[in-house]
C-alpha cells in the first residue's frame, strides 16, 4: 500500500487543471483545480483544517457541518481549500467525495500534526491535519488565510510535562495568518501567551482588546495589538509577508456573544475533565479530543453548540479578511 500511494505521489505532477496550471507542488500536495484556479489569479482562498470533521464531533453530523462552513466561505466571496491526506496524498481542497469519505473515517484518519505528514505520507495513509500540518500545507501550496476553531496550547502543568501544542512552534516558524477563537480553555492561557510571544508571533484581537477563550468572549488576558475591520487584517497579514519576519499571525476573534456559554458552567466542566482525564492517565494528543468530548456531556451539548458556532463565525470573518488581502494585493 505505502509503495503505491508513494507512486501515485510522484505521478501528481502531470495532472493539469483548466487554467493550465499544475494542480500539484513538486509532485507531492494535490490541489483541487477550484483552488489552483483561485490561487492562480490571485483571488482569496481560505485554508480550513480537517481535524474537526474527523475527532470533532459524530457523522453525519461532522459532515453537514464541514459543509456549511465551506458555504460561509463561498458567500463571502473566498475559494474554501480543506486540507487532509487521502491514501498517502496531501490534499488542498476536498471533493463532495473526498468531504463525505473523511466524515464517514471519523476517528479512523490518523490526527496528524506536522510531525506525523511524512509518516502518513510514507504509508499511504489518511490523516486529518490539525492547526501545525494545516499550516504548514496551505504555506505550500501559497495559501496565507487559515480559519480553524481554537489552536492548541501549553497545557495545564505544562512546566512540568512540557506538552506544549506543536501549533505554537508553527505559529513561529510558518508565515500564514491564522483565525481562531483564541486558543481552548482547557490549556494554560498566560502561558501560551508567553510562549507565542517568545516565538516572535503576532497575537491580535478582532474587535477586541481581550484574548477570547474559546467558548466565552474573554480570557481575562489584553492582546498586544487591535484589529477592527479585515482591511486592518489584511494590512497587518501583507505588511507580516512583506517584512519577511517568517512567524505566523494569530487573529483571535471572540465567539459571538449569542453563542457565549457561561464561563463559570464551561469552567467547572473543564477542572472536572482534567481531573478524570489525569486519573485515566489520559496524555498526549489524546487529551484535547477526550477533554473536548467530556466537557460537551457534562454541559449538556451547550459546548459543541458553542463550538460550532464559534467556527462558522470564524469562516466569515475569515472569508471577509481573504477577500481583502487580495484586493489589497491587486494595488
Amino acid at each position: 500500500m505505502a509503495s503505491s500511494a508513494l507512486s501515485r505521489l510522484s505521478n501528481l505532477g502531470g495532472h493539469i487543471d483548466p487554467t493550465g496550471r499544475e494542480n500539484s507542488v513538486g509532485g507531492l500536495i494535490k490541489v483541487a483545480p477550484g483552488v489552483s484556479e483561485a490561487l492562480s489569479l490571485g483571488r482569496a482562498v481560505v485554508a480550513l483544517e480537517s481535524t474537526i470533521i474527523s475527532h470533532g464531533m459524530p457523522y453525519p453530523q461532522n459532515l453537514k457541518t464541514a459543509k456549511e462552513v465551506e458555504a460561509i466561505v463561498k458567500e463571502n466571496g473566498a475559494v474554501p481549500a480543506t486540507i487532509a491526506i487521502l491514501d498517502g496524498i496531501p490534499c488542498v481542497g476536498l471533493s463532495a467525495e473526498e468531504l463525505e469519505k473523511l466524515a464517514i473515517l471519523g476517528t479512523k484518519a490518523q490526527k496528524t500534526a506536522r510531525r506525523d505528514v511524512a509518516h502518513v505520507v510514507a504509508n499511504g495513509g489518511n490523516g486529518a491535519t490539525t492547526v501545525s500540518a494545516t499550516m504548514f500545507l496551505a504555506y505550500m501550496v501559497g495559501i496565507p488565510v487559515f480559519v480553524t476553531g481554537g489552536i492548541g496550547g501549553v497545557h495545564r502543568h505544562g512546566e512540568h510535562t512540557m506538552d506544549i501544542s506543536s501549533d505554537l512552534t508553527e505559529l513561529g516558524r510558518t508565515p500564514v495568518a491564522v483565525i481562531s477563537a483564541g486558543v481552548k480553555s482547557i490549556l494554560d492561557i498566560p502561558r501560551t501567551l508567553e510562549y507565542l510571544e517568545t516565538q516572535g508571533v503576532c497575537v491580535a484581537g478582532y474587535k477586541t482588546n481581550d484574548f477570547p477563550a474559546f467558548f466565552t468572549e474573554t480570557s481575562g488576558f489584553k492582546v498586544p495589538c487591535r484589529v477592527d475591520t479585515p482591511e486592518d487584517c489584511a494590512r497587518l497579514i501583507d505588511a507580516n509577508i512583506k517584512l519577511k519576519l517568517g512567524s505566523g499571525v494569530l487573529i483571535s476573534v471572540p465567539i459571538p456573544k449569542e453563542h457565549s456559554a457561561s464561563g463559570s458552567i464551561i469552567e467547572s466542566s473543564i477542572q472536572r475533565a482534567l481531573k478524570e482525564a489525569r486519573h485515566r492517565s489520559i496524555t498526549g494528543n489524546a487529551e484535547t479530543p477526550f477533554l473536548l468530548a467530556r466537557v460537551n456531556e457534562l454541559t449538556g451539548g451547550a459546548s459543541l453548540a458553542s463550538n460550532i458556532a464559534l467556527v462558522k463565525n470564524n469562516a466569515l470573518v475569515g472569508a471577509k479578511v481573504s477577500v481583502a488581502l487580495s484586493q489589497l494585493r491587486e494595488h
